[in-house]
């Protein structure tokens, strides 16, 4: 789990005497009462729960704690928010009449769990018929005092209970005490004499806050009118004023999401209409496709629709396999290629293009400038109106121009994208299954590869091809819950029979890197025991991961299955990198003995023994003067097998 950072100023208060969410002001617009920030975790990009949203947390609250206390925490009316905040997988804080009463947290290998806070729990005990644990009266104090609830502490607890389960600790009165863990089942909390029953979380009495006015979001608009308009003041003169200054033609990048779309509608507040450009990938939604269309059209704006090729993610599967969040060769196949030349065709000499870019996503974006060139698509100038808006501004602008958005917002994504990015959520694959078309192609694919090279079940189950190196984080929670290593549930135990090794390559700048990155696939996988001692010829340190499964020397990481990654500041050094790497490589496993590299070694490190190549480490300087000319390599290149 990554740590809370705060990217942003929390702009979320509320008005507990309207019941209304408001934005920055410290003094409701509606009644003049003091407001109250709500304490969320950071990010803090708070956003409207769609009726998908509340649907499934009132069917998770129905199933761990008995029919009726989905409404009774999520009250038909009411305004409810939700606020992502860090996790391994996804979680969101749940905000109800001014209180976050839990995390809604889905968790690797037993999806979705409703982690209550006292606010949550109070609002639980007015209707739970399961999930509950009663504790004797002499053991509250202690409970309070943040101990852990013992075995002789329990009176009675409901039997369905198992290990892990998230629970209410009440008395036999019905009142709540706290909410917590599950350490033990039901019936072995009543039948054991020692040890921790539950694990408390949250154990201090609050003011529960039980408010009872409803509203829907266009009383939220109204509310937060003047807000709203003070930012799309600011915009719409940020717009005018960087066309101004830039003096190129001006476009709007739209995605397809809230943020684009709100960029959109700003330059149509400007008094604008701006041609739109539309890069669809080949992996979008085909609502996205469709919503894309219906708004230029519903506006009367230009559409300039570049597509990337047919086969340009599909047809390049087999040769570099699926993507992952640090191997993302998709980036710019499906992306880059296709924006870079849509720019090019209709912007020959520039052009200013306005993103929906938030410092609130990322760290990367916060760090970003409101104006910039863009690094991986030249003659692009990036701008972007609503660089400072938290998520609520942007679905506040958007309800208050009742504004057609994307329908997926409303079946569980809370940003939208390829609809197989790895760098997605197993809370969203889960999601888009059942509801795209396009999701049974992937899962038949991703089937298919990990039969083919005798993958374990898990490896799709716990969507480890999203990493090429998974994160500790996830290597331990893999570990928990299955008690096996990652190393041992991404080794392929099948591989296509050894020959002649070539390599498929994409390079470019890509938005999902820092600098110049080139994605490469061999043909097979490969021996890294042999090929580690030739790496030192790349740069002096040379580091193998424990399991085995990959190299890393100097920024160039190698993995046993075939893939290379390079990175690099500039692009010439990355496509040396690329190039040294595939030697390297060559010279290892499938060298021809002509010693061509020995003779330019001038150290001596490398040296001819049985007709092939070796290397005495410890005399490598990393000259790199054994690099040049080698049969093999170039016999590669001749056949179009070294393809760049």
């Amino acid at each position: 789990m990554g740590g809370a950072i705060r990217l942003g100023k929390n702009h979320l208060r509320w008005c507990y005497r309207c019941n209304l969410p408001i934005l920055e002001s410290k003094e409701c617009p509606v009644c003049g009462a003091a407001t109250e920030e709500i304490e969320l975790t950071p990010p803090g990009d708070a956003r409207p729960a769609f009726q998908h949203d509340i649907d499934l947390i009132r069917s998770i609250l129905d199933r761990d704690y008995g029919e009726g206390t989905g409404l009774a925490v999520l009250p038909e009316g009411h305004i409810i928010i939700l606020s992502k905040a860090p996790a391994l997988d996804r979680m969101d804080e749940v905000v109800v009449d001014g209180a976050v009463v839990a995390s809604l947290r889905y968790d690797m290998g037993s999806g979705w769990k409703f982690v209550s806070r006292m606010q949550g729990a109070y609002r639980i005990g007015k209707a739970y018929s399961k999930g509950y644990v009663i504790c004797d009266p002499g053991a509250v104090p202690f409970v309070r005092e943040s101990k852990n609830l013992m075995a002789p502490g329990v009176v009675d607890a409901d039997p369905g209970i198992k290990v892990g389960d998230e629970i209410v600790i009440v008395t036999a009165e019905r009142e709540v005490i706290a909410t917590g863990m599950a350490r033990m089942t039901g019936p072995e909390m009543v039948e054991a004499q020692k040890g921790v029953a539950v694990k408390t979380r949250w154990y201090k009495p609050e003011e529960f806050r039980d408010l009872q006015t409803p509203h829907t979001w266009d009383d939220v608009v109204a509310a937060n009118h003047d807000v709203i308009e003070k930012r799309v003041t600011e915009a719409t003169g940020f717009i005018k004023n960087t066309i101004e200054r830039n003096q190129k033609p001006a476009i709007v990048s739209f995605s397809g999401g809230k943020d684009s779309l709100a960029s959109l509608l700003l330059t149509i507040d400007a008094g604008l209409k701006l041609p739109v450009l539309f890069v669809d990938t080949g992996l979008e939604f085909d609502e996205t496709v469709q919503h894309v269309h219906e708004v230029c059209e519903k506006y009367g704006l230009q559409l300039i629709e570049e597509k990337a090729p047919t086969d340009a993610f599909f047809g390049n599967l087999v040769y570099f396999g699926p993507p992952a969040k640090d191997y993302r060769w998709c980036c710019k196949t499906n992306k880059l290629g296709p924006t870079v030349g849509a720019i090019n065709k209709n912007f020959p000499d520039g052009v200013l293009s306005f993103i929906g870019q938030r410092k609130y996503e990322s760290e990367a974006r916060n760090a970003k400038p409101r104006v910039w060139t863009n690094p991986w698509t030249p003659g692009q100038i990036g701008a972007s109106p609503i660089q400072n808006w938290c998520a609520m501004h942007v679905w506040l602008y958007i309800f208050s121009r009742k504004a057609p958005y994307n329908v997926w917002y409303t079946r569980g994504l809370d940003r939208i994208g390829c609809f197989l990015c790895p760098a997605s959520d197993l809370a969203e694959f889960e999601a888009i299954a059942g509801k795209s078309a396009r999701w049974d192609q992937w899962d038949e694919y991703l089937t298919k590869y990990m039969q083919d090279r005798g993958l374990p079940e898990e490896w799709k189950e716990y969507g480890l091809w999203r990493w090429k190196n998974a994160p500790k984080s996830i290597r331990e929670e893999v570990h928990r819950i299955s008690g096996k290593e990652v190393s041992e549930l991404t080794k392929q135990t099948k591989a296509p029979e050894r020959g002649p090794l070539t390599m498929k390559v994409q390079e470019g700048y890509s938005p999902c890197t820092v600098g110049f990155s080139i994605e490469a696939a061999l043909s097979r996988p490969i021996d890294l025991a042999k090929v580690k001692p030739f790496c030192h010829a790349l740069g002096w340190v040379v580091e193998m991961d424990e399991d085995g499964e990959y190299i890393e020397a100097d920024m160039t990481t190698i993995y046993r299955e075939g893939a290379i990654i390079c990175k690099a500041h500039v692009e010439n050094d990355a496509r040396a990198h690329i190039d040294e790497a595939f030697q390297v490589i060559v010279r290892a496993e499938q060298c021809v003995g002509c010693g061509l590299c020995a003779a330019r070694c001038g150290p001596k490190a490398l040296y001819m023994e049985d007709g092939v190549v070796k290397i005495h480490e410890d005399e490598c300087i990393f000259c790199k003067d054994c690099f040049g000319p080698c049969p093999t390599v170039n016999f590669a290149r001749d056949n179009g097998e070294f393809d760049q």
